[in-house]
C-alpha cells in the first residue's frame, strides 16, 4: 500500500486515533517503530519513515516501541474485491498463524494461486504471508509477556512456535531483547482463575449501545452481562473454559479476562474477541458515510459473534417471534443438547452444542421444546451444512456466496440471511431491507426504494441499520 508521508505525519504529529493501525512510523534515530498515536514526543520528519503494517516496518529493521505498543493497535476491516481477498486471508491466518495452514492451503481455500495470494499481500501490507505470520507472532508473545505472567515457554507455545530455541533466537534478532527483557518491563496480570490482557480499538467505542444489543439477545447458560462486563463460555477446537471482556476507563482499549484453559488457543480467541466486538471498525469513517442519517450515538458498533453457528440458530428461531421468546427457546436448546461446563460463575453452565450435534438431532427432538417443525428443519440443515462443509460461518469467507447458500436452506429467507452476514461473518454491507424496524425508522415499507435509499450507505449498510434500529430507542 502506497502511504502519503505529509498526509502520515500530519496525523502522527495530532495523535490522530483515526489513523491507528492503519500504519506505523519507524524513526530512524532510534530503530523503533510505533503507531501514529504514540505518546512520547514526536520525531522529526526527517526521521521518520512509514509502514502499512508493523511486518513492513520490522522487516526494515525497526523494533516495536515498549510505550505505546504496537501489538495493541487495531486492524483494518477493508471492503473492496481486492481487499477482501486479502482480509479473508488474514482471518485465516490470525486464526491459525499458519500452524496447522501452509500458505498454499489458505490459497486453495480463497480459490486463487499461492502466487496470487503472495502478491496482494505484498501490496496491502508490503511484505509476504510468511514475514506477516513471524511478525504476529513476536507480537502475540509480547502482548502476553507484557500483560500476562504465563510462563515464556506457555506464551512461546501459545503464540504459534514450535520450538522454545526459535522463539528465543527470533525474538532476540528481531527486538534485540530477550524475552525476559519484555517481562521486566511489562505488568503481571493473573489471579488463580483467569489470565487478563488487553485489546485495542478506535475511538469512540459506545460500549453501552454494545451490551444493550447483546443483552436480550443472551443464551441463558451461555452468557451473560454484569457490572458492565460481558461474559460467556467458549470451545475452540476440543478446549473450554469462559472469557470476560470489559472497558478500561480513559484507555481505548478492552480488557479480556481468559479462563486458564483457553490459553493454548489464545490467538484465535483473541482473534475473534475482536471481531465479536467490531475493534476493527474506524467509526468517524463509517459515519461520514451515513450523513443522512442522524448520529446520536457515535461509535456504534455492529455487534459480531463467538460461535457462527449459535449465532445462525438463534437468528432462526427469532424469525417471527419475540426477542424474548427466541432467547428462551435457545436456552431450551442449549439445556437440552449442550454440554455442562464448570466456571466459578454461577450464570456460565452450558456450552452451545457443537454442529455435528445439532445435525444429528431430528425434528421432534427439537419440536418437543416448543420449536415449529420448520424451524427445526431449518436449524438442522444448517447444522448438516456446516459440518459437512457446504457453509462456513465465520469472518472471511464469501458474503455474497455465503448469502445465496443461506437461503438455500428451507425457511431462511434474505433477512435471515443478511443479518448472519451482519453478526456471523462481519460483513459490513450486510443489509436487512424488509426488517420491519428498518422501514419504521426510514418511513417506508417498499423494500425496492429502501435498497435505493441504502445504496448511498455503501459499503457501511450494515452500521446505517445498526443506527436505524437504535433510533426507534430514543
Amino acid at each position: 500500500m502506497i502511504l502519503d508521508t505529509d498526509i502520515c505525519y500530519a496525523a502522527l504529529k495530532s495523535k490522530d486515533s483515526r489513523f491507528d493501525g492503519r500504519f506505523f512510523v519507524g524513526i530512524t534515530s532510534t530503530g523503533i517503530y510505533c503507531r501514529p498515536v504514540c505518546p512520547a514526543r514526536s520525531a522529526k520528519r526527517e526521521h521518520c519513515q512509514f509502514f502499512s503494517s508493523a511486518a513492513a516496518a520490522e522487516k526494515a529493521g525497526f523494533r516495536p516501541c515498549l510505550r505505546c505498543r504496537p501489538e495493541l493497535a487495531p486492524g483494518n476491516a477493508p471492503v473492496d474485491t481486492t481487499s477482501q481477498l486479502v482480509e479473508a486471508a488474514v482471518t485465516q491466518i490470525d486464526d491459525t498463524l499458519l500452524q496447522d495452514q501452509s500458505v498454499s492451503d489458505i490459497a486453495d481455500v480463497l480459490g486463487i494461486t499461492g502466487r496470487h495470494l503472495r502478491r496482494i499481500f505484498r501490496k496491502a501490507f508490503g511484505v509476504t504471508p510468511i514475514e506477516y505470520v513471524q511478525t504476529k507472532r513476536l507480537l502475540l508473545a509480547k502482548h502476553l509477556l507484557t500483560d500476562t505472567s504465563l510462563s515464556i515457554t506457555e506464551i512461546a507455545f501459545a503464540s504459534g512456535f514450535s520450538s522454545l530455541r526459535r522463539f528465543h533466537a527470533l525474538f532476540r534478532e528481531r527486538y534485540r531483547l530477550t524475552p525476559s527483557d519484555i517481562r521486566r518491563n511489562g505488568q503481571s496480570m493473573r489471579d488463580e482463575q483467569a489470565i487478563k490482557f488487553e485489546l485495542g480499538y478506535r475511538p469512540p467505542l459506545d460500549w453501552e449501545s454494545l451490551l444493550g444489543f447483546l443483552e436480550p439477545r443472551m443464551i441463558p447458560g451461555v452468557e451473560t452481562i454484569t457490572a458492565n462486563r460481558y461474559m460467556r463460555t467458549a470451545q475452540i477446537h476440543e478446549l473450554t473454559g469462559w472469557f470476560a471482556v470489559k472497558p478500561v476507563r480513559k484507555k481505548p482499549v478492552l480488557q479480556a479476562i481468559v479462563s486458564p484453559s483457553l490459553i493454548p488457543a489464545i490467538r484465535t480467541l483473541m482473534a475473534r474477541v475482536k471481531r465479536m466486538f467490531d475493534l476493527t471498525a474506524n467509526p468517524p469513517e463509517i459515519e461520514s458515510h451515513l450523513q443522512s442519517i442522524p448520529i446520536a450515538h457515535p461509535g456504534l458498533r455492529v455487534p459480531g459473534t463467538f460461535n457462527g453457528l449459535e449465532m445462525a440458530v438463534r437468528a432462526i428461531l427469532g424469525q417471527q417471534i419475540t426477542v424474548k421468546a427466541a432467547t428462551t427457546l435457545a436456552g431450551r436448546l442449549t439445556s437440552e443438547f449442550g454440554k455442562s461446563l464448570e466456571t466459578p460463575h454461577e450464570k456460565l453452565k452450558y456450552l452451545f452444542p457443537g454442529p455435528k450435534v445439532v445435525a444429528r438431532l431430528t425434528v421432534d427432538d427439537i419440536a418437543r421444546l416448543g420449536i415449529i417443525a420448520t424451524r427445526s428443519q431449518s436449524i438442522i440443515t444448517l447444522a448438516q451444512m456446516v459440518t459437512s462443509g457446504t457453509l462456513e460461518l465465520h469472518a472471511g469467507v464469501n458474503a455474497e456466496e455465503t448469502i445465496s447458500v443461506l437461503r438455500s436452506i428451507p425457511g431462511v429467507g434474505d433477512w435471515t440471511a443478511q443479518y448472519i452476514a451482519m453478526r456471523a461473518l462481519g460483513w459490513p454491507d450486510a443489509f436487512p431491507h424488509t426488517d420491519l424496524a428498518i422501514k419504521k425508522a426510514l418511513k417506508e415499507d417498499n423494500p425496492t426504494k429502501i435498497l435505493k435509499t441504502a445504496e448511498a450507505w455503501r459499503p457501511w449498510r450494515a452500521y446505517a441499520a445498526m443506527h436505524l434500529w437504535k433510533s426507534l430507542e430514543e
